[in-house]
Formats: structure tokens, sequence, C-alpha cells
């Protein structure tokens, strides 16, 4: 019986894929699980395995493309017999179930054969990693379920954990920038009994033995691969395309061929932006660029906010195990403010405004790699409470490097509290595709009038950026003079008034 292998699909927007690479040849014995084809669309690299132990017929070659559905090669389950090749047929359109998505780590059970450990898929967009740090060494005996490796996206940090009990080799280096779906090391297992626990991340798969890691002969070149190798570490260039190698094995991300460590030039220190820090700068220069900022300015008495906060502190601790702090305050204010006046709750997609409906707030945490938004949920149906723990949660992974794709995607407004740096007034830049952003500030004991008297209270400046192609001059006024009357008034805040 012959097990068609064809194109899954990966989106309503793609249509069509190209084979980059096969991994096996025409006519091999293949094992159930192992990894056959390298796909590639306009937005992900995705890798098919065997369904099936059998022999391969390849059905279209490396290099062309097909569209989804396209039948590109069989599994024929019989004897040992290698299949004859076959001309490529890209038009033989059948489709079926699409080829379930690898797992970062394939692990065998009972062999001996050396566990592959890859860079995982971490979301659509994103199509490398950076080895950021190893936690074992090369040749170090590993336990199952031990963190091996800190991989780092441009979004987010994520740990590679031990597949079995053995033995170590590390095949990509720390701050070595590699594809999704790269071999970065293999664990020997230490024998027949060794302790299987595969991991992705944090959720388990269990998969079939994985081929042992065989140099493959150079294959003719296709687009966005490099032919070289040892068939198991593709890498970027800063240019996104792949280098040519540098030593026969390792390709790296490098500008002159070598990739430079910390550089102590006398005067200056050279060394290379992470990838979150890269990511950070395209975000703002497009987002400078696509839309049309403008702020505009407020400041607000922060008196009734922190009586009330002294008043309930005690008693909020004990009930609910978390702080009463300032930014519970705001996002709900945001939240009524959004509510009133809905146009700043939309987005510009194309000639279209989309109007949204929910209120996912972004809430910008600052950490020692750069600053990350992850974003509260459905924040009209929150108390002060959830939103706190959740507010703690998210700083406790963005410090632990523990950030999810999804925590930073989907919201629809976003606050930036400067005043935990000491920032008295700035500009906040858009957080594309939203349309707003509430810059808080310090809080500073300022001289202010109040009924024909000049009284010392404590102050707080806020800016609101918005999009001016969207959001018209009176719509953000009034906006964030909104949200200065609710922290003036917090028990109407709480009252949704």
């Amino acid at each position: 019986m012959a097990i068609e292998i064809t194109i899954p699909a990966s989106g309503e927007s793609v249509t069509t894929a190209n084979v980059a690479r096969w991994h096996k040849n025409n006519g091999d014995l293949v094992a159930r699980g192992e990894t056959l084809v390298t796909l590639e669309t306009d937005k992900v690299s995705n890798e098919l395995e065997a369904a099936a132990d059998g022999i391969l017929e390849i059905v279209v070659n490396e290099g062309e493309e097909v569209p989804i559905g396209t039948l590109i090669a069989r599994i024929t389950e019989s004897s040992g017999k290698p299949a004859a090749p076959a001309a490529p047929a890209a038009q033989a359109v059948k489709p079926v179930p699409a080829t379930p998505a690898p797992a970062a780590i394939s692990a065998p059970a009972t062999d001996s054969k050396p566990v592959e450990i890859k860079v995982p898929a971490s979301g659509e967009s994103v199509t490398s990693a950076n080895v950021a740090a190893w936690r074992k060494k090369d040749g170090e005996t590993v336990v199952a379920g031990e963190v091996l490796v800190v991989l780092e996206t441009d979004k987010v940090s994520n740990e590679l954990e031990a597949p079995v009990d053995g033995v170590l080799k590390v095949r990509v280096q720390e701050g070595e920038e590699v594809a999704i779906g790269t071999v970065i090391a293999t664990v020997v297992p230490s024998g027949d009994g060794a302790r299987t626990s595969v991991r992705q991340s944090k959720a388990e798969t269990t998969e079939k033995p994985a081929a042992a890691a065989v140099p493959e002969p150079a294959k003719p070149a296709v687009p966005v691969r490099d032919a070289g190798g040892d068939g198991h570490r593709p890498t970027l260039q800063d240019d996104g395309h792949r280098p040519t190698q540098n030593d026969g094995h390792r390709p790296t991300l490098q500008n002159d061929g070598h990739r430079p460590p910390l550089q102590d030039q006398g005067r200056t220190t050279r060394r290379k932006m992470s990838m979150l820090r890269r990511k950070i700068a395209t975000h703002l220069v497009n987002a400078q660029q696509t839309a049309a900022i403008l702020t505009t300015f407020n400041e607000v008495d922060m008196s009734a906010v922190m009586e009330l906060r002294k008043a309930v502190q005690e008693e909020f601790v004990k009930k609910h195990g978390v702080k009463l702090g300032f930014m519970s305050f705001f996002v709900k204010a945001v939240t009524q403010a959004l509510k009133d006046i809905p146009s700043i709750n939309a987005r510009i997609e194309g000639n279209d405004v989309i109007e949204n409906h929910f209120y996912d707030i972004g809430v910008a945490i600052g950490t020692e790699k750069g600053l990350v938004v992850p974003v509260l949920r459905d924040c009209d149906r929150k108390s002060f409470a959830q939103i706190e723990k959740d507010i703690l949660d998210y700083a406790t992974k963005a410090r632990d490097g523990k950030m999810l794709i999804e925590d930073l995607q989907g919201g629809v407004f976003s606050i930036s509290n400067g005043g935990t740096y000491g920032s008295l007034l700035s500009t906040p830049i858009l957080n594309p595709p939203q349309s707003g952003i509430l810059g808080m500030h310090t809080i500073q004991q300022r001289p202010v009038a109040v009924h024909n008297q000049v009284v010392i209270r404590p102050m707080m400046y806020l800016a609101l950026s918005y999009d001016h192609r969207l959001v018209d001059g009176k719509e953000a006024v009034t906006f964030l003079i909104r949200i200065k009357e609710l922290l003036e008034a917090p028990a109407r805040l709480m009252l949704e008034m």
C-alpha cells in the first residue's frame, strides 16, 4: 500500500509552497517519524515526516513551487526494493489531511541512535533563533528533563530539555543564529533502558525514532537554502540569505566571514544586537513610517488613588494575595475611556477601519534584554485584583524569559509606564496596528491651584500618542480628559460611571 505525501495547508492566504529540500533520496528506505522534506512558503518553513516505514518515491523535485494539496511523494509499505524514479508531477493535486508538523525533539525509545535537538517553531513570523546559552557542556552527561539550552527569537525566549538520559553533543555554539528546524545538538542515549521525556518547550509529545545524523552529499542549490554543510544546520546572515560555509560544516550569522565575540577596541566596544533589540528597532521605525503619530498631554492629581490604596491595601493583600498597584487603576480607566470614545479602539487595515469590541490592553514591561508588551485579556470583565495578578505573572515570565508569543499578540491599546524609571514627560510611540498608547510618568509633588488656593499635590503627566489618520484631535483630547476624570474620582471608576 502506498501512502501519499501532499503539501499541507499553511493558512488561508498561502496557496503554494516551495519544495526547498529533500532530506532523503528517491528509493531510500525510510522509518516512520524521519524528516523527509523541508517546505517553504512566503510565511513559514515546515518539515514533513514519514508517516510509515517503507520506500520513498519522490514525485516533485527540489526547487519546484507547487499548489497546496499537491502530491509530492509516496511511501510504499513493501519489501526493501527501491522504487524506480518517477518524473516530477506538480499538478497531481489530491487534498488529504496534512502531515503533522514535527516537534523540536525526536527521541528513540530503546535504541542507541543519537536523539536530535532541533530549534522548534515559534510562530508564523519567526524564521530563526539565537542559541543564547547552553546550560550543559559538550560531552557532559545529561538526565531526561534537564534544561539543555536557552533559545531566543525576536519575540520570546524558550528552553529545550533533554529528551533522554545520555551524553550531549553540541553542534551549534552560543551566540549563533540558526533557522527554525536546525539540529543544534544530539543526545547519545546512555543505554537501552534510557528514560525518555520528549518535550517541546513545556508541552510533552512523543515521537518515533529519528535517523542518526549522517552527513549528506551536497545537493543543487535552491532558493534561500545552503546546499552545503552537514545537512542539518542552515543559518542566516543579516541580509536574510544563507551564507557560504566558513569551515565546511557550520555556516553562521556573520558580516565578514567570522562571528566576532565582544570586541574591545580601546575607546569603543562592538557587540551584536540581540534578536529582541533588532525586532524592537524595526518595529519602532515601522511605526514612525506607517502612522501619523501625534501626542497630546494632560496631568492628573493622584491624591485620591493614593489615599484609596493606602486605606485598603492591607485588607486587599490578605484577600487577594497581591498588592493593589497603580497599574490596575490605569488599565480600568483606559478600558472605560475606550468604551466612551470607541474610535480609539480601532485600527486601519488597508482602506478599511476595523472597530474592536473587546478590551485587550498591552502593558509594557522592561527587561534586561529589552521591552516586551504582554496583553491583559478582557480587561472589562476583570477585577482590579485579577489585573494585578496578571501583571505580576507577566513580570515574572518576562524576568525568567518564559514569555510566549501568544502573550504578546492581539492588544487593542497599550500603556507604557516610563515613571518607573523617573521619566517626567515623554511621547510614547504607537504599537502598530493599534491606534493609541498611553504614557504614564513619575509622580511628583507640585504646587497646584485648588479652589483658589495653592496646594501641594502628587501630580503625574499623562501623554496620549495616537494615529491621526484615524483619530481626530477632539477625540484624543476627550479620551485623555476622561482618563484624568476617572483617576481623580476612583470611586466612579470602580462603578464604571
